[in-house]
């Protein structure tokens, strides 16, 4: 019904309408399933009939019709005449190739997927304190990673993803005052790789676990930098190699609660001994940066594995507590932040 004019008449928002921004699964969902199923790809050469895009992405015709329309009202593809279907700007972000590797982020078949699933088990978390991630896929967090290799994969892809993050951070410290970098936690290696690639006279150690370390020796020796790096196969939890004058944990730490991310920072103040250093590198939103980023951050690792994100206050407390001091705090431009800190004497 119109008024006189021909003008909708004016209504109140609905609770439909007022709750709508914050409710939507289904977007959210048709993004992932098209990144799983590789939708961009299929359509990267230009826009195409359906029943060839299903083809290509092994899909049900009518089933993905109605995908890509809903996608198609969102940006992310074009219904250029009914029935052929192409991408957008935003969709093209989803192609396997793009530098920004978003797709292995989001694939449902992959950690970057089942870390977003793992919300489906919310409610365990909010009534019993523990992560989700057990109650969900039936295995604690890391013991499903070390006992999955493909999901174990995934998650070093997932966590290797990202590189204007890795050249982001890389301005919180002063790499030129180092010699040997010991890269805690590593994974395949993508931040040492980008630290000895812009720093010469660096020599760097890459330490995790062993399906990862070696998936990180590939990463390096295919970057020429393994004849400047070793290779630690081990856990954090362990005595660490001596020798290096940084030790560094880049996103680390916020994967712990407190007791442990005391005994990993602990492990890298034995380790640097009276003349090196450990650098923590960590996202960060609340002082001065995005809060609602931080809050987001925050439950999504209490609810993935029991970790959190934390304040430089209470970064300060696990640092005193590893017998360490802080010597310098640097932020970057994407809001991520470099903590210095050097082993107290004695």
């Amino acid at each position: 019904m119109t008024d006189t004019d021909g003008t909708l008449p004016q209504r109140e928002p609905t609770a439909w309408d007022q709750l709508a921004p914050v409710i939507d699964l289904v977007t959210p969902l048709a993004v992932r399933a098209a990144a799983t199923l590789r939708v961009a790809d299929a359509l990267a050469d230009g826009p195409m009939p359906l029943e060839e895009a299903a083809r290509r992405c092994g899909a049900e015709p009518g089933a993905l019709v109605r995908l890509l329309r809903h996608l198609a009202c969102k940006g992310l593809f074009t219904e250029s005449e009914p029935g052929t279907f192409g991408l957008t700007g935003t969709g093209d972000l989803l192609r396997s190739d793009h530098p920004s590797q978003m797709r292995v982020q989001l694939d449902l078949d992959g950690f970057g997927g089942r870390m977003d699933l793992v919300f489906t088990g919310l409610v365990h978390t909010l009534r019993t304190g523990e992560p989700a991630w057990e109650s969900v896929f039936g295995a604690p967090f890391w013991r499903h990673l070390a006992e999955d290799e493909v999901m174990g994969e995934s998650f070093d892809a997932v966590m290797a993803a990202g590189p204007e993050y890795f050249e982001d951070v890389m301005s919180a410290f002063d790499w030129e005052r180092a010699g040997h970098v010991v890269d805690v936690g590593g994974g395949t290696g993508e931040l040492l790789a980008a630290v000895l690639s812009a720093h010469e006279q660096l020599w760097g150690t890459l330490l995790d676990l062993p399906a990862t370390a070696e998936r990180g020796r590939a990463r390096l020796a295919e970057s020429g930098l393994l004849d400047r790096c070793e290779i630690a196969s081990q856990s954090f939890f362990d005595p660490l190699p001596t020798g290096g004058d940084t030790y560094v944990l880049a996103s680390v730490i916020h994967d712990w609660p407190d007791e442990d991310a005391v005994r990993i920072l602990r492990r890298c103040a034995e380790a640097a001994g009276r003349s090196g250093r450990v650098l923590i590198l960590e996202g960060h939103g609340s002082d001065g940066g995005d809060p609602a980023m931080f809050a987001e951050m925050d439950l999504r690792m209490y609810t993935i594995a029991g970790g959190r994100e934390r304040t430089l206050e209470e970064f300060r407390v696990l640092i005193g507590a590893a017998g360490l001091a802080e010597v310098a705090v640097r932020g970057t431009a994407l809001d991520q932040i470099g903590i210095e800190c050097v082993p107290v004497a004695g």
